[in-house]
């Protein structure tokens, strides 16, 4: 179909909105994580660190959704519509963030926060593959990045915002503006995402074929254990700040604001490292990032280390990101949506054990910087698990290679951009 400038435009917002919407309900829920715990957790006065350590469920949870829902809803919507799948995904995020401020007790809550996570993977898949195909051949990276973009973007604007909220009118009212984020991209998508054919000839079978091979999964394996250690600090980043550091409950909004403008310099920084060298990006990034969650663990009681460090961490973390997503999708070959929405899951099944492990050490007395060591130890073991796949398989050395070779393929011209 025809795009003018403008539609394109905001077609492209409108993909970049629901991302900010998913960045936001991700990691809002580090900063209201004590407001939440407070509430929800049966004895938290009693025992605040065993408190905080349960509340880490609702992170994992959330995680453990994302791990689940990315194989189920992209193998099921193989052949869907991809601007159907969008608002099918979009009016569902809606739904399960407002349920999420709603529920009475601590383990509906849980469940509600799985179920907002199951779109997760498959939305981030579909709005690549969509933002693609809008922007046409030769803007295709262009059209992904501006698409993923809301999710970095998040982390600088909307979590520091979500925290602020719950802090000031509770946190069930952080889910609610997330909900109310996500209603709103779903008006934009029914009115300006283009319309596309689904693929008939697509099959569960095919999207499923590419977990047959052993790289892949070596690959994801590098995601799922590498990621946690960013998530080993940065669940109970709300925690560090008020009972390590000292500073008052207003300074966790700037710190998880600091993190997102690493993780977003970051981003860009990979996305731009990954398209001369994806070697090079892991070996330079990984080390970066294991010797800034060391120093986070021995520094992080000093403010001005822990603001510091915690950019170093949020930005290394992010330099991987575009680097390992395109071995995945690489590797993954014809299972487009599948490939895309990999990344994504094993980047939350390194949110679930980060959070998990991280919230173990604190329960266990250990005190709130020893999730630092155990994010130095996933991410050594991530690191390891790299040089291992970058060992046996030398191929393509460029991100723009797997992103134009496999996601977009034959299909890019389905769609034209015409000036108006």
């Amino acid at each position: 179909m025809q795009l003018t400038p403008a539609r394109r435009l905001i077609a492209l917002c409108t993909l970049a909105l629901g991302g900010f919407g998913i960045g936001t309900t991700e990691f809002a829920t580090m900063g209201i994580l004590p407001l939440a715990a407070t509430e929800l957790v049966p004895g938290f006065d009693a025992d605040p660190a065993a408190g905080i350590a349960r509340a880490g469920w609702l992170i994992t949870a959330y995680a453990l959704g994302v791990v689940v829902g990315a194989p189920l809803v992209s193998v099921w919507a193989a052949r869907m519509s991809q601007r159907t799948l969008v608002l099918l995904l979009v009016a569902a995020f809606a739904v399960a963030n407002l349920a999420s401020g709603l529920m009475p007790t601590f383990e509906l809550t849980i469940a509600a926060r799985f179920v907002a996570a199951l779109p997760h993977g498959a939305y981030f898949g579909v709005a690549s593959l969509l933002a693609a195909r809008i922007m046409g051949p030769g803007r295709q990276g262009a059209g992904v990045a501006l698409a993923l973009s809301g999710l970095t973007i998040a982390n600088v604007i909307g979590v520091p915002l979500g925290t602020w909220l719950g802090q000031t009118a509770g946190w069930r009212w952080t889910y609610a503006a997330v909900a109310a984020i996500f209603l709103a991209t779903l008006v934009l998508a029914w009115l300006f995402l283009p319309s596309q054919p689904g693929d008939p000839s697509r099959s569960a079978r095919r999207e499923l074929a590419a977990f047959r091979s052993p790289r892949l999964w070596l690959m994801i394996a590098v995601g799922c254990i590498g990621f946690g250690g960013f998530f080993a600090v940065y669940s109970y980043a709300a925690e560090t700040v008020t009972r390590v550091a000292g500073l008052p409950e207003a300074a966790i909004a700037w710190l998880l604001a600091t993190v997102g403008i690493g993780m977003t310099i970051g981003n860009a920084i990979g996305g731009w490292s990954s398209d001369r060298s994806i070697r090079r990006t892991i070996l330079v990034a990984f080390p970066v990032l294991i010797g800034s969650l060391a120093l986070f663990g021995l520094l992080g009681w000093h403010p001005v280390a822990m603001f510091a460090l915690a950019f170093l961490i949020g930005g290394a973390g992010s330099v991987l990101t575009p680097a390992i997503q395109a071995r995945i999708m690489g590797i993954a070959g014809d299972a487009e949506l599948l490939g895309a929405a990999a990344n994504h899951a094993a980047f939350n099944v390194g949110n679930a054990l980060g959070a998990a492990l991280g919230g173990a050490v604190i329960a266990a007395g250990l005190g709130y910087l020893a999730p630092a060591w155990i994010g130095v130890a996933l991410a050594s073991t991530g690191f390891g698990l790299a040089l291992w796949s970058l060992a046996v398989e030398r191929g393509p050395d460029t991100a723009t290679h797997h992103v134009v070779a496999t996601v977009l393929g034959p299909t890019t011209a389905g769609i034209e951009v015409v000036d108006r």
